[in-house]
């Protein structure tokens, strides 16, 4: 368990996905490119067996945007996306309407 004031820590923001491409280090991994309104991010994310490319660019997804810049099989990450997984598949958390990117995830 954490306390209220650790997860207040958490910052999550909504992003729009700009550019999307296989990482060309690992098989599971997409490298994409993020608008977070006031700053453009590169997150790699564990969801190239469950989405094509084409049917990312323009979706809004939801990301943990203080999380510290990692780099996975040689490639920056600079936040992370949150997604469910159930029975083998992974689905993308998504604001229900558009929203502005970086507009806060409360």
């Amino acid at each position: 368990m954490i306390s209220i004031d650790e997860f207040r820590k958490v910052e999550l923001k909504v992003a729009t996905i700009k550019g999307v491409e296989p990482h060309p280090n690992a098989d599971k991994l997409m490298v994409l490119q993020i608008d977070l309104g006031s700053e453009q991010r590169q997150i790699c994310a564990g969801i190239r067996n469950h989405y094509a490319p084409d049917e990312l660019i323009g979706r809004q997804i939801v990301v943990v945007a203080n999380l510290e810049t990692a780099k996975l099989r040689g490639l920056e990450s600079q936040g992370m996306l949150l997604a469910a997984s159930d029975e083998g598949r992974v689905i993308l958390l998504t604001p229900e309407k558009a929203v502005e990117p970086g507009s806060k995830v409360s």
